[in-house]
């Protein structure tokens, strides 16, 4: 099954479940059967997109998270079951959050829960910004991302309160894995307060 398919709801779907690895992991805001933490193969995340409405504005854009492919990489977030009407009304949700105001596209991934000794997969959707994307930023260093966001803003609240969520997701829920690339942006931002503070 295509993932536009799923979108379109050409395919009457029983089951879903939706792959959450930026705010998704602590604000999903659309009713769900069950969850699991666990991670994505062949991906890794990154600050690279650029954000004009949620944490950000077209004159000052925040930062989030997107994933970019890379074989060797693992991605850790939470995978959400919608079942039934939950399905379509997620959907409908995630489409506007996500797609229209975000960006982003849809993908298929094998999603592994953590709990799952196995180590069977379960195919997940998720959302994902691409290079093409207009507001797509690319890589810059831990310092010049962490500045950006510690200043910007969005309708949906301060891009610092995105980034310090995502880390503390990953502290308390998956406290065995390395994530540099979010805490040293982290740790760069939070150093930009004192400085800012100041300003004011």
């Amino acid at each position: 099954m295509k993932p536009k398919d799923i979108i379109a709801g050409k395919n009457s779907l029983t089951s879903l479940w939706i792959f959450g690895y930026g705010s998704l992991v602590w604000k999903p805001d659309f009713k769900y059967k069950s969850s699991k933490v666990g991670y994505i193969h062949g991906y890794k995340r990154r600050f690279w997109h650029g954000d004009n409405f949620h944490r950000g504005n077209e004159d000052l854009p925040g930062r989030v998270v997107t994933l970019i492919e890379d074989d060797y990489a693992t991605t850790w977030g939470v995978a959400f079951e919608v079942t039934g009407s939950q399905v379509e009304e997620a959907l409908k949700y995630l489409n506007v959050r996500e797609a229209v105001r975000g960006g982003y596209v849809t993908k298929l991934v094998d999603f592994i829960p953590e709990d799952d000794q196995s180590n069977q997969s379960q195919q997940a959707l998720l959302y994902i910004a691409t290079p093409d994307n207009p507001l797509f930023l690319g890589p810059a260093s831990p310092e010049v991302i962490g500045h950006q966001i510690a200043t910007r803003q969005g309708k949906t609240g301060h891009n610092l309160e995105y980034l310090l969520r995502l880390a503390e997701f990953m502290r308390r829920s998956c406290p065995h894995v390395d994530d540099p690339h979010l805490f040293s942006i982290e740790a760069a931002a939070l150093a930009r307060v004192p400085y800012l503070l100041g300003a004011q």
